[in-house]
């Protein structure tokens, strides 16, 4: 136990913060896509002008997700250059499976540029720069490099579209003008429409963990001997809770959709349970800044 407590040490809370702004930018860039493409949706033409006024809000997410996921990028670049010998160009160029997830950065933040500036061309752009980036190391058969991107995507699909769907699709919905029935109909309809997206994104999310956390751990005792075992245990109290909220606005929630007051109250048990998701990409961003036990 001391020496995990020692190993716990070795990292430093501006490493911890960075991977913690990481997650949150790529959750909110993958979230306004998976809201454009997956949840909104108009379904009379008196909804339209709603559903325009919910795709800038989640344009808006999503370009600042996608703008400092691009300074977290640049910023790691100088270190690449010096690690390959090369210059910053030479970094990005000398290698292909950089190159693609640069130039898929580079489309995230064009396209939600551009959606914010109502061209619709912008967000199949920001869709593939927020698809293919964390899949570029299987075109490239790195595959043990692509466990962790796809972990991330998984979790921006189910996490970052709910936030999304939370602050710009019920917020939009419950400010308009439209009668209360109505108001309730068009809630119910972006959840159900949610809900498969999110339990495929769970199932690929667990998957994934499991692959990352054995490659990590090497050994089993190690969960229970090392820093880096004992904060992944934290990690998963807490993801039990944010199981348990989605499973309860599912199976419970869900099909009680339908009036406002339904919407409503879904609508608080969802965000409790994006702050437990948040608590735990906060423990996730201690976990990843810690050394893999020996």
């Amino acid at each position: 136990m001391e020496y995990a407590l020692t190993r716990a040490m070795d990292f430093t809370i501006s490493e911890a913060l960075t991977e913690l702004t990481g997650f949150l930018a790529a959750f909110f860039a993958t979230g306004a896509v998976a809201f454009r493409y997956v949840v909104l949706r108009a379904d009379a033409a008196a909804e339209v002008d709603i559903a325009r006024r919910a795709a800038q809000r989640a344009a808006l997410f999503g370009f600042i997700g996608a703008l400092v996921t691009t300074i977290l990028y640049v910023l790691t670049l100088p270190r690449l250059a010096a690690k390959n010998h090369t210059s910053i160009a030479g970094a990005i160029t000398g290698n292909g499976a950089t190159l693609v997830q640069t130039l898929c950065i580079a489309l995230a933040v064009v396209g939600l540029a551009l959606a914010l500036a109502h061209v619709r061309l912008g967000w199949a752009l920001a869709a593939a720069g927020v698809v293919v980036g964390p899949l570029t190391s299987l075109f490239y058969g790195q595959w043990s490099r692509a466990v962790n991107p796809i972990h991330r995507l998984a979790g921006g699909l189910w996490i970052g579209t709910l936030f999304i769907m939370l602050v710009a699709g019920f917020t939009t919905v419950m400010n308009s003008d439209l009668p209360p029935i109505r108001r309730g109909s068009i809630s119910a309809n972006m959840v159900h429409r949610f809900s498969p997206l999110a339990l495929s994104a769970f199932a690929v999310l667990g998957l994934t963990g499991v692959i990352t956390a054995w490659t990590h751990l090497k050994r089993l005792d190690a969960l229970w001997t090392t820093a880096y075992g004992l904060t992944l245990i934290a990690k998963l109290c807490v993801v039990l809770i944010v199981v348990g909220f989605g499973a309860w606005n599912w199976r419970r929630q869900r099909p009680l959709l339908g009036t406002e007051s339904a919407a409503a109250v879904l609508r608080r048990s969802a965000t409790a349970e994006v702050i437990a998701a948040t608590i735990v990409l906060v423990i996730t961003s201690v976990l990843v800044s810690l050394p893999s036990p020996r």
